[in-house]
Order: C-alpha cells, then structure tokens, then sequence
C-alpha cells in the first residue's frame, strides 16, 4: 500500500512554484495518483491564446477553485496606471525606476520604505486614482458569463487584489457577483506575495494545485499564482506581454489568453471539472 504521508513530506520540502517532474513520477502516479498534482508544470507560450502552453496535457488535474485579479481582469482597465506612477514618485524617479523594471513597477513596495508622512501623501495619490477608476467601473466582457459556468460547475470562486476593500464592496454590490473570499491590498503581505491565495486555498480546505490564479499582470497575479503552487493563466488583451522585455521573466504562466470568454473551453479541455449543479 502507497505511503501517501511519506510521499507528500518529500515533495514539499520544495516549495510548489520550484518543483520540477522527474523520470520517477510515472512510477508515483501508478502508486499514489494524487501525487501528479504536485509535479504537473507546463511552459509559457507567447502564441495567442487560449491553448496550454505545452503541446498537450498528459494526465488531467482537477479543479476545483479559481481566484482572480480585479482591476484589468473582472473589470475593464480605467486606471492610468503611469499616469499614477508619475504622480506619486515624480517624473524623475518615474523614469530612473521604470527602466530598472521594464516588466513594470510595484508601486506599493516602493511606498513602504518611505516615511509615514511621505506615505501618507503617496497613498492619497492612489486613493484619488482609484476613485476616478471607480466612477468609471465596467464589468470585463466574459466575466459575468465565466462566473455562471464555474458555479454551474461547483468551483469555487475567490478575488485577490491590490486595490482598496471600498473598490471591492463595490464591484460586489454593482454588478451583483459575489467572490468568497475577496482580499484587497488591506491583507498583508499582498500579491506577488503567495500569502493570499495560501490563504484562500486554506480557507476553502483544497490544495493550491486544484486551483487556478487568473489576472493580467505577470509581476503580481502570474507570480502569486506560482509562488503558491497554483496554475496560472494570463490575461492579455492586446498582446503586450510579447513584448521583448517580458521574455526572460522570472514568472511565466501556464495558459494565456486574450479575453475571459476563452477560459470556459480550456477548462473543459484541461481539466478534470467537478459535476454539473443541478440547481
């Protein structure tokens, strides 16, 4: 009989995000099938969309739960994200600070190292960016129908994000479509931090290899995703991501598409889905 304990202590030595299938692992699944759910990987395709990155899934997971981003990814992009940046770190240390971090600026992590009077200005920058985009708040296309599928399908449905809980509150309360749980920049650490979907996973007792992180950024949402031992899939609207400065990023997901109306079928495709609600 399969020492499952045994098996699993050794695979999280590692964390997740590291772990990489060896010649051994056909042997494994024949003894302990649920053990393939820590070593399925797959690598990044800059082809359009809405096909695994592999040429094709061997062996299908199961999924059982799938958090998303907010902004960019449930709602259509209003922020001038740029714009903010400039804002807050000024036009010099925008420039200096952009090019060394082509693949994008974590704003946040440069506002904690600054004083608290000099944070307190930053974040009110922020607050009067966020509430512009707020005023002007649109479901993404795909969204609402992506949501009745996946609970259709008995999968759970989680938010992570780095906006404020009031932006939140809401998009639940405009557009009538509840996440549990729904983190906003208030829990700490937060992306690219794993801590929330931890956290998530946790809460909704599934292992991170059951569920899928989706969002628009690589350096927050892709990142999150495999730091946690999760799939990933990026959304990329306009192909910006092909860009030559995301090539050797450290973070490269596992599925990329270009609008939400495309993860219905990869699911179905890839993955093993819990039976249909008769609701």
């Amino acid at each position: 009989m399969c020492n499952f304990s045994a098996l699993t202590s050794q695979l999280f030595v590692q964390s997740p995000s590291n772990l990489r299938a060896t010649p051994q692992i056909p042997l494994m699944q024949l003894l302990c099938p649920r053990a393939i759910f820590f070593h399925t990987r797959r690598s990044f395709s800059s082809m359009a969309t809405s096909t695994a990155v592999s040429s094709a899934v061997k062996t299908k997971s199961t999924l059982r739960g799938v958090v998303f981003d907010m902004d960019g990814t449930l709602t259509v992009p209003v922020i001038d994200f740029p714009a903010m940046y400039r804002a807050v770190l000024g036009e010099e240390d925008y420039v200096r600070i952009k090019s060394e971090n082509p693949s994008g600026i974590d704003i946040l992590h440069h506002i904690e190292k600054w004083s608290p009077d000099k944070q307190k200005r930053a974040y009110e920058i922020i607050a009067d960016f966020e509430k512009q985009g707020s005023d002007r708040l649109q479901i993404m296309p795909g969204a609402s129908e992506l949501c009745g599928f996946l609970d259709s399908r008995n999968i759970r449905r989680g938010l992570i994000t780095r906006n404020v809980k009031d932006a939140v509150d809401l998009f639940h309360q405009r557009f009538g479509i509840i996440f549990s749980p729904a983190l906003s920049r208030e829990f700490r650490p937060y992306k690219p931090d794993p801590a929330p979907l931890l956290h998530i996973c946790s809460n909704w007792d599934l292992q991170p290899n059951e569920v899928m992180m989706i969002g628009d950024s690589l350096k927050d949402d892709v990142a999150c995703g495999k730091r946690a031992g999760a799939y990933t899939c990026l959304l990329d609207e306009t192909g910006r991501y092909d860009s030559p400065e995301y090539k050797n990023v450290e973070f490269k997901p596992d599925y990329k598409v270009s609008s939400l109306v495309e993860v219905h079928k990869l699911l179905e495709r890839d993955f093993n889905l819990p039976p249909r609600s008769h609701k």
